[in-house]
This record gives structure tokens, C-alpha cells and sequence, in this order.
């Protein structure tokens, strides 16, 4: 039994030696080495209308960089890919568009072959509608797509797309200026930090905390309230981020109630964790991890040391999944102890070998609150763990 949990674990955090990458990609991520990111932003027209006058010279300024393809009309604003790649996106994009595969505000993600250094690349697309006016409802649609290339498909699909939505819809006001005046003291350089605020934000904490990692991981599983002192806004949203994207509630059976219950009996039990920011790496206070967390520190600074910060949202995706896994095991072992005690005998087993007993019986007591057997096999177990805890002490 231990073996192939030690064995399921293992595997959980050697990423390299999983199907989780293509072989191309696990040899990329294996060397220390920056990816490059790209973007681009089109206007887009619905049908092949005459141009305004008041737009005619901004129009006729993109006359060589516009495709039009059956009723869709892409004219380049502004991209960071090389020119040779450019078009070859734009092809793509306008078949999309005519299949009807954009909707406003949704983006999604695909592979796509272009010339440059890496081929194939990740690329998100989102179609930003512009507001019709009452006066003309049935409009032609207008607006842009903006596009943002970097990693693989596989890696892009990593991140949630509704992060990568609420960025593009960040730029959505910049976008009403006239003829995009604003397009080198907004627009551009807004498109330009995509990469820096919704890929990077793990590796920054990763880089941040080191090897204090563990507590962070801690206090995701747990609930625990993260504070930090002496830090800039940006330092501040990434840990939150962090430990938004480590956090179980919503992809385990927990509701919304469960998970509540899960923060009100970490807030009688623990105080915040503090991290003061004046020192590097940063000072922690009320710091609590365990064996489980602390198991994944070299993964996290592997892939951090190897700058890929696609490798890191893996590595914490199969932190998530293997909590998981175990969550749902001492769910059904906690079942069968109301029957056997045989099975509460393999529950202790089972706890003490995970080393995340703290954790996970804090979401069982959460989620069997109304359940008074299983609450009272729960109370056992914490003793349990109590007593083991206090042993090695």
C-alpha cells in the first residue's frame, strides 16, 4: 500500500517523466531559458463596408496590412510578432472569424504554426466588440481581435481562461479612442505586460519566497489568511493569485458551505500567516506547512531555476490533483471506518503516510458536519495525529 502511494506521488511531482508534455516540449522545458511571448491587435469589421470619412486616412494607413475573407475585414493595428509571421496570423484569424469560431468577450485557445523561432505556438484570441449605439442596433459588428501567443496550447490551457478574459477586458476603454491615438501611451504597452501579469505571477512568488514555498502551499489547503507587510501592490496581488490558483474550493466536492466552514475552523485554530517584505526572501510569522507540502519545495524551485513558468503551474496543478486524490481517499476510508475498525486501522495508516492529515481531516470535520458517525471517527483520527505529532515532537 505505502509503495505505490510513495509510487503515485512520485510521479505526481516528476512532470518530466509524465504525458502531461510532448517530449519536444518536457526537452525545451529542461533547459534554463527565457520563452518568447507575442501579441498582436486587429481591427475587425463585419462586412466589407466603405469606410467613413473620418476614417478613410486611418484606413488607407493599413491598406497593405489588411485581409479580407467573404463578409470579415482584419486591418493590423499593432503586433510584436516579426513581419514575416504577421499575415500568416492574420489568414488564421480571418477563417476563424468567418467559421463564426470568435464570440465577443470569450477567448479561447488553439495552436497555431507561424514563422518564427518556435513554430508552433499557444495563441489566445478574444473578440472585443465595440458598444452599438441605440440609434443603429442592427450595425454592422465591429470592433478588434487581439491575440496573445506564448508557450504551447497545452501550457496556455493551464491558466483559466476567465484571467485571461478579464486582462483583454482591462484594455476595453483604451480601445474607444478615435483612430487609437493612445496606441503608443496605452495600448502598446498594455499589450506588451500580457506576458509579465497573467503568466508570471507564480514564478515571481516562487523567486520571492524560496523554499519558504511549503507554508504558502500550507495555507492554501487550509484556509489560512496570508498578510503581507511591507510590500508593493504587485507583490501583494501575485501572492493572493498564488494562493487563489493552490487553493481546493471549487474543483473538489466542496461547496460553498463546506468551504466556509473549512475557513471558520482555520481562523478558531491559526493566525494569519504573515510575511514581512522588508528582508529577502521575506521574514515569515505563524508559519505552518507539514510533510506533504514540504515534499514539493525542489519541484517548485526546479522549475523556477529553469524560468518556465508553464513548468510551475503544472507542478502546482499536480499538487492540487494529488491533495485531491487523497481527500477523496479518507472520504471513503472514513465511510468504511463507521463499519469496520479494520478500515479505521487503515485510515490511521493512511493519514500518517500522506503527511497532509492536518489538512484533510480539517475538510473532513467540514464537510461531515452534519454527519454525527463520521464526525466522531473524524475526532479519533484528529487525536490521532494529535498524539503522533506530539511523539515526534
Amino acid at each position: 500500500m505505502f509503495t505505490s502511494q510513495t509510487s503515485s506521488f512520485q510521479d505526481s511531482i516528476d512532470v518530466e517523466e509524465r504525458d502531461d508534455f510532448d517530449s519536444e516540449e518536457i526537452a525545451g522545458y529542461s533547459q534554463k531559458t527565457q520563452l518568447n511571448c507575442y501579441y498582436t491587435i486587429y481591427l475587425y469589421q463585419g462586412t466589407r463596408s466603405e469606410a467613413s470619412g473620418e476614417n478613410v486616412a486611418w484606413n488607407q494607413r493599413r491598406a497593405d496590412s489588411t485581409t479580407s475573407q467573404d463578409d470579415v475585414s482584419l486591418a493590423l493595428v499593432d503586433s510584436s510578432l516579426p513581419s514575416e509571421a504577421e499575415p500568416e496570423l492574420r489568414t488564421y484569424i480571418s477563417r476563424r472569424l468567418s467559421k463564426g469560431a470568435l464570440l465577443g468577450g470569450m477567448g479561447n485557445i488553439a495552436t497555431v504554426e507561424l514563422s518564427i523561432p518556435e513554430q508552433a505556438v499557444g495563441c489566445y484570441c478574444c473578440l472585443l466588440e465595440q458598444e452599438r449605439s441605440p440609434e443603429q442596433p442592427d450595425a454592422d459588428g465591429n470592433g478588434y481581435v487581439i491575440c496573445f501567443m506564448g508557450g504551447s496550447e497545452k501550457g496556455l490551457n493551464l491558466y483559466p481562461l476567465l484571467e485571461l478574459d478579464k486582462y483583454v477586458q482591462g484594455l476595453h476603454s483604451s480601445l474607444q479612442t478615435p483612430e487609437l491615438q493612445n496606441l503608443e501611451t496605452e495600448v502598446r504597452p498594455y499589450l506588451s505586460r500580457w506576458y509579465e501579469e497573467s503568466v508570471m505571477h507564480i514564478y515571481r512568488v516562487v523567486q520571492l519566497v524560496q523554499s519558504n514555498i511549503s507554508f504558502l502551499l500550507h495555507a492554501a489547503l487550509s484556509h489560512t489568511h496570508v498578510e503581507l507587510n511591507n510590500s508593493d501592490e504587485r507583490t501583494k496581488a501575485d501572492v493572493s493569485r498564488f494562493i487563489k490558483a493552490a487553493s481546493l474550493v471549487g474543483l473538489s466536492q466542496q461547496d460553498t458551505t463546506t468551504a466556509s466552514l473549512c475557513k471558520a475552523i482555520s481562523e478558531d485554530t491559526q493566525s494569519d500567516l504573515i510575511l514581512d517584505c522588508s528582508t529577502s526572501p521575506p521574514a515569515l510569522s505563524n508559519a505552518v506547512s507539514n510533510r506533504f507540502c514540504d515534499d514539493w519545495i525542489q519541484a517548485f524551485l526546479n522549475a523556477a531555476e529553469r524560468c518556465n513558468p508553464f513548468l510551475l503551474r503544472q507542478i502546482l496543478e499536480n499538487f492540487k490533483l494529488k491533495a485531491i486524490q487523497d481527500m477523496n481517499s479518507l472520504k471513503r476510508f472514513v465511510r468504511q471506518a463507521e463499519m469496520s475498525h479494520y478500515a479505521l486501522f487503515r485510515c490511521c495508516l493512511f493519514l500518517q503516510g500522506c503527511g497532509n492529515g492536518d489538512v484533510l481531516l480539517q475538510n473532513a470535520r467540514a464537510e461531515h458536519s452534519d454527519m454525527p458517525e463520521a464526525c466522531s471517527i473524524i475526532s479519533v483520527l484528529e487525536e490521532f495525529i494529535k498524539e503522533q505529532s506530539q511523539a515526534r515532537a
